[in-house]
């Protein structure tokens, strides 16, 4: 990679994604956007990698939005701000469409495009330090329609209305009170809570999550976007693998399943 703000480091079957822009609170450049999107594609490559978890360097953020100090080098141009517009666009696609389960682990502060990532997310787990923000409406900056959706998706569109039109900062109870996050929990619990929710996840059977996660993406279409028969596929898939018989061999063993992904 062309930075070293953004680290990947592999975890046995965990692939982390850290961002690490400390003077910066994690905030993110074109560079670590760009980053994001090679990770995220090394890790769905790599049969050895069976879920992702995100996560910011430090104890003060996530990831702060982005970088606005690089704007005057990176978004110069109409050209440019296409051009980061889609690089941003491409990479949080990439991690939101990755067949693999995805974690954001948020500590401290989870603003504007670092929402944008964890939202790209499957799951989120914070700490009860963290604080959700997005500030467009104190910027006048318009937000894309994929966007907006994503948000919507998850919390309704009640309250994306009251995240964008107050542009204040919500705290971590109110943001599972919302269902922006899956779990908070107390900022010394938070490194082990996670390691073993993602311990939990890959012991699991990987065609199963893959099928559920791929079905319920495309529950999330349009009607007319949806492509049931490829839901029907994968469905066939897990009941055609090794992993399916022992599976049950396992549970007729009493045994734990040493599933392989096949």
């Amino acid at each position: 990679m062309a930075t070293e703000k953004m680290i990947a480091q592999k975890d046995g079957a965990v692939g982390r994604i850290i961002f690490n822009n400390l003077e910066r609170r994690n905030a993110v450049s074109l560079e670590m956007w760009e980053a994001l999107g090679e990770i995220t594609a090394d890790y769905v490559a790599d049969d050895q990698v069976r879920m992702i978890v995100l996560e910011g360097a430090g104890d003060k953020a996530f990831v702060a939005g982005a970088d606005i100090s690089r704007f005057g080098s990176e978004r110069t141009s109409q050209e440019d701000v296409e051009r980061y517009g889609a690089v941003i666009s491409a990479s949080t696609e990439a991690l939101a469409d990755a067949p693999k389960p995805t974690i954001a682990k948020i500590r401290g502060f989870c603003i504007g495009g670092g929402l944008g990532i964890a939202l790209s997310c499957d799951m989120r787990i914070c700490a009860d330090d963290a604080q959700f923000a997005v500030p467009a409406a104190k910027l006048g900056l318009g937000y894309p329609h994929g966007n907006l959706r994503k948000l919507t998706d998850v919390v309704g569109p009640s309250f994306a209305k009251e995240i964008f039109f107050t542009a204040r900062r919500f705290s971590a109870a109110e943001a599972v009170e919302m269902g922006l996050v899956n779990r908070v929990v107390k900022v010394a619990d938070l490194d082990d809570y996670v390691s073993n929710y993602a311990a939990m996840i890959v012991g699991n059977a990987p065609l199963t999550i893959r099928q559920i996660k791929g079905t319920i993406g495309e529950l999330m279409k349009d009607p007319a976007e949806r492509d049931l028969g490829q839901c029907d596929k994968w469905v066939k898939g897990c009941f055609d693998s090794a992993d399916y018989v022992e599976g049950q061999a396992a549970f007729m063993e009493k045994r734990r399943a040493e599933f392989k992904g096949r």
